[in-house]
């Protein structure tokens, strides 16, 4: 296989030729799915016709209704190319595939016994041959033909036309899409459903018939997932004042699917761990993931498929705007501040180790060799934080001023990040000319602030400091504009207003904001009457890391007193991670000081929300802690300190969890927000109970492991019982396994429980549990409980001898053929293999050396091996 060239973003050229209208007639059968395209094209540019095709059998090429001789015309493995055309013509191909032999996943395939496809970003040239760019915008016209039988149902995008039966007992539907779009947005869905049917009527007075099609036996796990769709239709009719806009919105859930889901217009793919909950087989937060998904998706319908991208440079475009939307919709709707530590943890505990790695990029990379791969926590998540800092700097009203001009100038365009935030600068009169680096730097900000205070002068002096470490490609760093809201309080832990001139603002988020512009600065408060404690980077309001002089004790007043929720987690989190790394610097166990557990027990006590405690007793993992070691890792300090950490909470806080254990009531029938937190904050008692008494409540843990009636509880039962080796572990996971064997997501929990467990023999039982007959390389969603979750366990992954790299690599070495972005995607923790020790790098190099020589290496791991091993 030859190997995929780079494309650059500077090297961008509209193509030749537009398509306007696309009719599709695609003939479904198993192994010879024949499918007839017939296109109009118009001359653009000069030069020739290129059509992008991968895996296709081409029968037939007619223009303007003749046949195409096959000396006017070249085929390759990745394209079709026809020479001397007229400006304007009909183009009639006619392509057969194969989608029974697609593990891949990418076009059309068979996903258990129903029909799919995944065209996002490249997949749709593996069904016919097509301008296969998102620049390319046609209106599509589908239609469908199958066995009556096996396949009742027969969907793609927009409007139902007409469907009707054709001989050998067959039928057909056609489906009108009137919104031009590019292939990537096609869908095609044929198989035998149960279907869940509601309706909504749009603020426009549009009514909308609303469909969710789901295996056989499953449909009152759609229950859910409908009533997040209706929410998500209100909540962007209410916050962003958009209406959907087809006759019919369908969401098909399946379970072969290598991402979540997919926002194909007008007709929803997802992977089913994002549809299918009840109380039975999910837990709170797989509701919370579902409503957040669904959302998602819907929210897609305008920022992704009415305004899409230009190319795929521009991804976070629609993804970092529409994660951000997404966040804001389930923080209206639930807890902003656990949603927004929820958030938080994706971007310091993954986000921020891409950005340290061989793969770091910007939010709209300048380069790409397998586009695959840069669907990544930087495009989506650091590109929503990129969002809300405009947010932050326009405020609500300044915001939604910006997205109703970014709607106004581009609506039915493909545009790029640089539109959007002309859109924003222009709406608001902004300059954003400095804050356009976020878009091209790669990278984690390093933010520095010392203080100082002059109590006879009442003056209070701040210098501030950021940088941003060098990244592959990029050397030389610029300064950025970095939002920081901050509040401030006294000895007492009672709000201070501190006054600087313009320099700093009142924000509606209550803090006030010192925005951040230049390599070094300083700010002067006067008229301070003693110096104060504060509060920096309130909200997370930047993507950065930060160093503020906070000591201990301002850390435990903020962890009692301050106003935000996000901010009293903070603090906790701060107060670990000093125990934490002072633990590893002299290779000790963690230890915190009398005021700290007396601050703890406070907060455990404390009338706050029990979401919120739970967060502020979930401990910084090994993960976390790694980033702040970026050579020699030393991983068996950072276990000791880890570990010991929790056994000191748990034993000096156990009788407080034990009596906040018996006060709240599991209520596992309801489904409220109250509940869920109720829930959240006994799980994490239970957690130290059992670490610190595991003889007195392995009996407990086993009860509720075996409770029937709200997986929260008995997926938290087990993996406790598995995280502390409890007496009752055997007897919970043969329990478990008997009970939920034939309900594929349950037992993705399963054997996610086992491959995250820090004890000395999980290398072992994940070898084991590959051979498990309910395991499966074709099956993504099981590969990622099961491989990807042990490749994240990195206490475990990282064992001395080498066993864990060896496990992963024979993993990938299967998946290059069979699955090419899953294997991509496992070979994450291979990337930073310089940060360890000596022999642990030798060990992950020869791994990366060996995969690196397999036979038809795919681009996908072919360029994420490339970049690691280069010096």
């Amino acid at each position: 296989m030859s190997k995929k060239l780079a494309k650059f973003r500077s090297d961008y050229r509209a193509p030749a030729f537009s398509i306007t209208t696309v009719h599709l007639d695609i003939d479904l059968d198993e192994r010879a799915t024949q499918v007839r395209s017939q296109l109009h094209l118009e001359r653009k540019n000069s030069g020739p016709l290129e059509l992008d095709g991968e895996q296709l059998k081409l029968t037939s090429i007619k223009i303007d209704g003749k046949v195409l001789p096959p000396q006017n015309y070249e085929v390759t493995d990745k394209q079709l190319i026809v020479h001397e055309l007229p400006d304007s013509f009909e183009m009639e191909l006619v392509t057969e595939i194969d989608p029974s032999s697609n593990s891949a996943l990418e076009g059309l395939y068979k996903s258990g016994g129903a029909f799919c496809t995944q065209c996002e970003a490249e997949g749709f040239r593996r069904i016919t041959y097509y301008l296969d760019r998102p620049d390319v915008l046609a209106v599509f016209t589908t239609k469908i033909s199958a066995d009556r039988e096996l396949y009742p149902y027969l969907l793609s995008n927009g409007n139902l036309e007409s469907s009707g039966e054709l001989d050998g007992g067959r039928h057909y539907a056609t489906w009108h899409d009137p919104h031009p779009k590019p292939a990537y947005l096609f869908a095609l869905v044929a198989g035998n459903f149960d279907r869940l049917e509601d309706h909504y009527q749009t603020s426009e007075g549009r009514d909308v018939r609303l469909e969710i099609f789901v295996d056989k036996g499953n449909l009152s796990r759609a229950e859910y997932a409908m009533a997040a769709l209706k929410r998500s239709m209100q909540w962007d009719e209410e916050r962003f004042d958009l209406a959907y806009d087809l006759d019919r919105y369908m969401i098909v859930a399946v379970d072969f699917f290598n991402m979540g889901a997919m926002e194909n217009k007008g007709l929803n793919i997802f992977n089913s761990k994002y549809v299918l909950a009840d109380q039975m087989t999910a837990t709170d937060w797989d509701f919370v993931h579902v409503e957040s998904v669904i959302g998602h998706e819907y929210f897609h319908n305008w920022t992704g498929n009415r305004i899409t991208c230009r190319d795929w440079f521009q991804l976070s475009l629609k993804e970092g705007l529409t994660v951000f939307r997404d966040q804001e919709f389930s923080s209206d709707l639930g807890s902003r501040a656990v949603h927004r530590i929820d958030a938080v943890r994706v971007i310091r505990s993954f986000q921020f180790n891409e950005d340290a790695s061989p793969m770091a990029h910007p939010i709209r990379p300048d380069k790409v060799v397998e586009m695959n791969n840069f669907y990544t926590v930087t495009v989506y998540n650091k590109g929503a934080e990129v969002i809300r800092m405009l947010h932050t700097l326009l405020g609500e009203q300044g915001f939604q001023r910006g997205m109703r001009l970014y709607r106004e100038r581009h609506d039915g365009q493909a545009v790029t990040c640089e539109d959007f935030v002309a859109a924003m600068e222009a709406a608001n009169d902004f300059d954003l000319t400095q804050f356009r680096r976020w878009y091209s730097q790669a990278g984690t900000p390093e933010v520095r602030i010392a203080q100082h205070y002059d109590a006879q002068q009442q003056q209070l002096t701040l210098n501030f400091q950021q940088l941003t470490p060098a990244t592959p490609g990029q050397e030389e760093k610029f300064p950025l504009v970095i939002p920081l809201l901050f509040s401030a309080y006294d000895e007492k832990g009672s709000r201070i207003q501190l006054t600087a001139k313009d320099e700093v603002v009142k924000h509606e988020s209550g803090s006030q904001l010192y925005t951040l512009t230049e390599t070094t600065s300083s700010l002067t408060f006067s008229n301070v009457e003693q110096e104060p404690i504060i509060a920096w980077l309130e909200n997370f309001s930047a993507p950065v890391k930060l160093q503020t002089p906070l000591t201990t004790v301002d850390l435990e007043l903020l962890l009692g007193h301050a106003e935000q929720e996000v901010t009293r987690w903070e603090a906790a989190q701060q107060v670990y991670l000093k125990a934490l790394q002072e633990a590893v610097d002299t290779n000790q166990a963690a230890q915190l000081s009398e005021s700290q557990y007396t601050a703890l027990k406070k907060a455990l006590h404390a009338p706050l929300d029990d979401a919120l405690k739970a967060l502020i007793f979930t401990l910084p993992s090994a993960e976390e802690l790694l980033e702040y070691y970026t050579e020699d890792a030393p991983l068996d300090a950072i276990e000791l300190a880890v570990t010991s950490l929790a056994k000191t909470v748990a034993d000096e806080l156990s009788d407080d969890f034990a009596e906040c254990f018996a006060k709240l009531d599991s209520q596992p029938d309801d489904l409220s927000g109250k509940a869920m937190a109720a829930r959240a904050l006994r799980q994490r008692c239970l957690y130290f109970l059992a670490l610190a008494q595991p003889q007195q409540y392995s009996d407990e843990v086993a009860e509720q492991a075996c409770q029937q009636g709200n997986m929260t509880l008995q997926q938290g039962a087990l993996e406790i019982a598995v995280q502390h080796q409890l007496p009752c572990v055997e007897q919970v996971l043969a329990t478990f396994a008997e009970q939920w064997q034939d309900t594929p997501l349950v037992m993705d929990k399963w054997f996610a429980a086992q491959a995250n467990a820090l004890h000395d023999t999980t290398v072992e039982r994940v070898t084991q549990l590959i051979e498990h007959p309910k395991f499966s390389l074709r099956n993504p969603n099981r590969v990622y409980a099961l491989l990807a979750n042990f490749s994240r366990n990195s206490l475990r992954f990282h064992q001395q001898d080498g066993a864990g790299y060896k496990l992963l690599q024979s993993i990938i070495t299967q998946l290059n053929t069979l699955n090419p972005q899953v294997a991509s995607r496992l070979i994450t923790p291979f990337m930073q293999w310089r940060r360890f020790d000596t022999r642990r790098q030798q060990m992950m190099k020869e791994c990366l050396l060996q995969l690196q020589q397999l036979p038809d290496l795919a681009p996908d791991l072919d360029e994420k091996i490339a970049n690691a091993l280069q010096q």
